[in-house]
């Protein structure tokens, strides 16, 4: 092989290396501008740059529950005698007052009461006269002090059955026209009824006719999981949600614990009292209940709109300036409502962005 030929293979191979340099010094300038992703200024107008804060950390505990009846402040109505309904007055969820009549009963028994009272005046009078009778005739000296006492027995016993039959008769709502009056003992809702127009019903039937409820008040049944246990408190403040109200939170505080685990779920229930002055609460609503607990310790604290979440780790975008921001990965302590407490990542008084975070974190990811 030729000199001039060696000189040839050379310079091509020399060639080829400085292609090659160059194309790698190319594709190392494209990754370099892809890396560099600078927030228009136009989004940098709307979007909202945080500061790094300390804040006392508060612990959160997150329950799942139902609304449910204050079972203290609600009457089932059971029928005191056998008979037939008529003429009911009120229907489910209808508001009552308390002495409100809501149905009437047609009952023999009832007619049997206002016969056995006017038995028992009948007998007062007769035996009265009795009495008035024989003292007359003692006075007289017709007759024995033996039979005056007599009368005066017979009298008093006759007042004592008519005292009797009239307590009888008031407990089943005082009427004398064999109609038993079903009335509300409390104000409420009408939140159970069990019986219709006809119904024939009966007093030793175990099923209520109506049930009223003041809803002022509610409960809220709570489930605890064992590893949480420990951190349930009797008296301590909740707040609670429910899908119909999202941005509304009503507060109460844990009211009763119960020391069992329920068998079938393995939970231990807790009951909680809320104020319910609007009605806005119902019984067997979805309920999300957030316990807190606060801790004689300092923590990080930023804006959970700040927080991202990506392949099973959580991102703040941490601002530089001049547009810049850097992916920042975070450990979170807990969360309780707008706040976020983290454990590292950022520092005090480092500028993170606050919102449209997804949208710049995926442009900083392409």
């Amino acid at each position: 092989m030729t000199k001039y030929s060696f000189k040839s293979i050379a310079a091509l191979l020399l060639f080829s290396g400085a292609i090659t340099l160059q194309s790698c010094t190319h594709e190392t300038k494209k990754s370099d501008e892809k890396a560099k992703y600078v927030i228009a200024d136009s989004l940098l107008k709307t979007i909202n740059i945080d500061t790094v804060n300390i804040c006392p950390f508060v612990n959160a505990i997150t329950l799942t529950g139902s609304v449910d009846f204050d079972q203290d402040h609600q009457v089932s109505i059971f029928p005191l005698v056998s008979g037939n309904v008529q003429d009911i007055k009120v229907q489910l969820g209808d508001y009552v007052t308390t002495g409100q009549t809501l149905a009437v009963i047609k009952s023999s028994e009832m007619a049997g009461y206002s016969n056995n009272l006017i038995i028992a005046e009948t007998n007062v009078t007769a035996t009265k006269k009795q009495l008035d009778a024989a003292e007359d005739l003692f006075k007289s000296g017709l007759s024995s002090q033996l039979d005056v006492t007599s009368a005066q027995v017979n009298y008093q016993q006759a007042l004592a059955q008519l005292e009797m039959v009239k307590r009888v008769l008031k407990i089943n709502g005082n009427n004398t026209q064999g109609d038993y009056i079903v009335k509300s003992p409390i104000s409420g809702f009408v939140v159970q009824k069990n019986v219709t127009n006809n119904t024939s019903i009966r007093a030793d039937n175990g099923t209520n006719m109506f049930t009223i409820s003041d809803l002022k008040n509610v409960w809220i049944q709570a489930n605890v999981y064992e590893s949480n246990i420990s951190k349930i408190r009797l008296g301590e403040p909740v707040d609670v949600t429910t899908l119909a109200y999202p941005d509304k939170v009503f507060h109460g505080k844990v009211d009763k614990i119960v020391n069992v685990l329920d068998p079938s779920n393995k939970v231990m229930k807790v009951r909680i009292v809320i104020p319910n002055p609007d009605f806005a609460l119902k019984p067997q609503m979805f309920a999300r209940v957030t316990v807190t607990e606060k801790e004689n310790k300092q923590a990080i604290c930023i804006s959970s709109k700040a927080l991202i979440f990506d392949n099973s780790r959580y991102y703040v975008l941490v601002y530089k300036g001049k547009g810049e921001a850097d992916i920042t990965p975070v450990e979170v302590m807990g969360t309780l409502g707008d706040k976020t407490y983290l454990s590292s990542g950022v520092k005090q008084g480092d500028r993170i962005i606050a919102s449209e975070a997804n949208l710049i974190y995926d442009a900083l990811n392409n």
